[in-house]
């Protein structure tokens, strides 16, 4: 793969929130995921789980989340996702990503009940047809993250590269207790997030808008170059 074409696939990327009911054979998730293996890895430790889910398995857990949040189930994440509390500027982004979705879905900012229906998608995988619980054990370091976060990428780009869309999940940590017993996962794992995988709804208003990213300048600095 060229620079060009590299490049043209991350600019290609975006989070999807509308699938096609389009199949996905398990054999293309598998590739997708043996491909997000090869992301690297501290001491080769490759930490994290993928509990890939479709059909009824995926119709089960959906059901299980969306009674979760219909009773209004009280959170139960075993991380901190984002700092607390949100420093001034990031807060700026995070409000930002917000009204631009919504926005594109024609929900006011004052719509209470419109924006907790399209935050409940979340629990519905976005329609995808398959859906990926990620987790990691425990105790493993922060590090261990990075290298997990590395591979999703990873999987991302996979799965881009072969015609499918994806987005990251993070809403299902919120789930944190409820999730591994549903699918009946070891004591010692701990759910990071999800993953919706499937063929992107182009005609879909919530598809058609992109967040915007950091200039260079303000991310990065350079030292000792010539030109």
């Amino acid at each position: 793969m060229t620079f060009i074409e590299l490049e043209k696939l991350l600019k290609e990327r975006r989070s999807v929130r509308k699938f096609k009911p389009t199949p996905v054979s398990k054999s293309e998730v598998a590739r997708v995921l043996e491909l997000a293996r090869l992301a690297p890895s501290g001491a080769n430790l490759q930490p994290g789980k993928f509990h890939v889910l479709s059909g009824d398995a995926l119709d089960t857990l959906k059901s299980t989340l969306l009674e979760a949040v219909a009773t209004e189930r009280p959170y139960a994440s075993q991380y901190s996702y984002f700092p607390q509390p949100m420093p001034a500027d990031l807060k700026t982004k995070q409000r930002a990503a917000g009204y631009a979705l919504y926005s594109a879905l024609g929900i006011d900012r004052r719509d209470i009940a419109g924006r907790r229906e399209q935050f409940t998608q979340n629990y519905r995988f976005f329609d995808a047809p398959v859906g990926i619980v990620v987790t990691i054990y425990k105790d493993m370091g922060k590090g261990c993250f990075m290298d997990l976060g590395m591979a999703m990428m990873a999987l991302f780009m996979a799965a881009q590269a072969g015609g499918y869309a994806t987005t990251g999940i993070g809403a299902l940590a919120n789930f944190g207790d409820l999730i591994p017993t549903t699918l009946g996962l070891p004591d010692d794992e701990l759910v990071v997030c999800g993953i919706a995988l499937g063929v992107a709804d182009d005609s879909a208003p919530v598809n058609q808008f992109r967040t915007d990213r950091d200039a260079l300048e303000s991310f990065s600095s350079f030292a000792g170059f010539e030109d």
